[in-house]
């Protein structure tokens, strides 16, 4: 027996309180000092090394719950009062000043919510000189939902997302126009896109195009490249603030653009943008696609509304996980397009089903007689289920991008 313990150590025998005749026998308190003081079995000397302020409130707690008091008295009974381990509670670490937030500390009253956004509850703000406030409705809250999940912020550089399937005529360069505009329109970042099809693109086309420079261009004067202001000689933006890079118009020269161009393009891009998407060419094996693919950190597949479409977007999956770039697929987004022909025909739902075993989300894309023409997009005329279809894609591939580098 250690001894600490001898020195308390008594026999088991029950105190007769009329046997002490009224006479007040001394009675010493000893202070039995247990191992376990905190969580995780450490000891006493743990705690003393404890370099934290709140470590001696916390032994100083624990010594007055397990203290015994033991009678000097022969035959004396002890009684012995111990605490789990489980039921010792650490102090709480101090609060600190981010977590004084205006969600917090504000009363949400009619004096102090937000005017309402747009529809009934915003006539009836104004018609009562501000004394109603119903706030949002439910559908403006939705829309400021999704622009908030659109909006999430990144660390350490430019996102790169391709935009890509094996097959031309699915919409490719639509559904690049749409999630650029979706994204640029909700956040308050830089956001280009760079027709990268070596076959002539027309990504140039979808807007107002104020400039006729083109990527070769940039390859071309890449050295006077010094700044924001020089690159944006290049470009052509939109009304949501999008920036799109043409491609050659020159067939031959369309052929000269390699990876070794793109990467040219794509590093003075990162400098001054927070996403950049591509708009690849109708085949995957050319040298475009490769650099593309090795600096991309999400996809967007692009599948038609027919069988065959379907299929072709579900084998460049296939190609893509052969090659390598399986994690690509399994964070993809699949885009179907439903302004392709035969879409009417086909069981959407089925084409679905198959793409959600395969990849991470998949968005609809319904048809608008404004990207049916084929020409300039003008997004604020663009039907409002359209609009909720690109935001919803943009949304999706953002929450797909790695919030910091390193992860």
């Amino acid at each position: 027996m250690p001894d600490d313990e001898v020195a308390v150590a008594i026999d088991d025998v029950a105190v007769n309180p009329g046997s002490l005749g009224g006479v007040a026998e001394p009675v010493t308190s000893v202070e039995v000092v247990t191992p376990a003081l905190r969580r995780g079995g450490r000891g006493s000397s743990a705690m003393r090394r404890d370099p934290s302020p709140y470590g001696a409130l916390l032994a100083a707690d624990a010594s007055r719950l397990r203290r015994e008091r033991v009678s000097t008295e022969t035959g004396s009974h002890v009684a012995v009062v111990d605490v789990p381990d489980d039921e010792l509670v650490a102090p709480e670490v101090p609060e600190t000043a981010e977590s004084l937030t205006a969600d917090r500390l504000i009363d949400v009253n009619r004096t102090t919510r937000p005017a309402p956004h747009g529809g009934f509850n915003r006539f009836l703000y104004e018609a009562t000189l501000h004394l109603v406030n119903l706030g949002d409705s439910a559908k403006v809250q939705a829309h400021k939902a999704m622009s908030a999940r659109i909006q999430r912020r990144f660390e350490g550089g430019a996102r790169f997302v391709p935009v890509l399937t094996r097959k031309g005529g699915v919409g490719k360069t639509t559904i690049t126009t749409l999630l650029g505009m979706a994204l640029a329109d909700a956040r308050d970042d830089r956001v280009i896109a760079i027709d990268a099809n070596p076959d002539r693109g027309t990504l140039a086309e979808r807007v107002d195009r104020q400039t006729r420079e083109t990527v070769r261009d940039v390859v071309t004067k890449a050295p006077s490249i010094g700044g924001y202001t020089d690159f944006s000689r290049f470009v052509s933006r939109d009304e949501t603030r999008l920036d799109i890079l043409a491609s050659d118009t020159d067939p031959t020269l369309s052929e000269a653009f390699d990876d070794d161009d793109y990467n040219i393009v794509a590093g003075l891009a990162a400098r001054y943008y927070s996403i950049v998407l591509t708009d690849c060419g109708t085949g995957i094996v050319h040298a475009v696609m490769r650099a593309t693919l090795q600096r991309a950190d999400s996809i967007v597949v692009v599948s038609g509304g027919s069988v065959d479409e379907a299929r072709l977007a579900s084998e460049t999956l296939t190609w893509l996980e052969a090659n390598g770039y399986g994690d690509l697929v399994r964070n993809a987004v699949v885009a179907i397009n439903l302004a392709t022909q035969g879409t009417h025909l086909v069981k959407v739902d089925e084409i679905e089903a198959h793409f959600q075993s395969r990849v991470r989300e998949i968005v609809r894309i319904p048809y608008d007689p404004q990207l049916a023409a084929g020409s300039v997009v003008n997004w604020s005329e663009l039907r409002p289920v359209t609009q909720y279809a690109a935001r919803e894609l943009a949304a999706l591939v953002v929450e797909g991008l790695p919030v910091d580098r390193g992860h």
